[in-house]
């Protein structure tokens, strides 16, 4: 057992310098965006739109904390607001065309980024490493 514990100690230590140059990045991509607002723009995209109540469910995050995180975004002009066909109460949140450019340049650095972190290592190094992260993302 010793050695799974030493491994899975390295696990968390990786992973927490992962989220670290994770939170870096997204300040690098724009001053007034956090990892967590990055997440939620890119989360609307990959959803088309999406109410602020799905942000939370999503990121397991407070409603006020979201509500403060879609106010930032819109303030940047990142995302737009419109009513919800269903719900004429609620909103649906759309990324705006600044938003999507955004999202697109940086997945265009990310892209960049990873060919050189992983450039030695193989296709199916690679392959099996995207297997990992997503079977550990499955077990949420």
């Amino acid at each position: 057992m010793p050695d799974r514990d030493a491994a899975l100690d390295a696990i968390q230590r990786e992973l927490t310098a992962f989220a670290r140059r994770a939170r870096h990045k997204a300040a690098q991509m724009h001053p007034d965006l956090s990892l967590v607002t990055y997440s939620m723009l890119d989360l609307v995209k990959e959803r088309g739109s999406c109410r602020a109540a799905d942000l939370a469910a999503h990121f397991m995050l407070d409603k006020s904390t979201v509500s403060r995180q879609v106010n930032a975004l819109e303030k940047l002009g990142l995302i737009t607001r419109e009513p919800d066909p269903e719900d004429q109460r609620g909103q649906l949140l759309r990324p705006s065309e600044d938003g999507l450019r955004l999202l697109a340049d940086a997945a265009e650095r990310r892209r960049l980024a990873f060919r050189e972190r992983f450039t030695d290592w193989t296709d199916d190094d690679i392959a099996r490493f995207a297997g990992y992260l997503t079977r550990y993302g499955a077990g949420d």
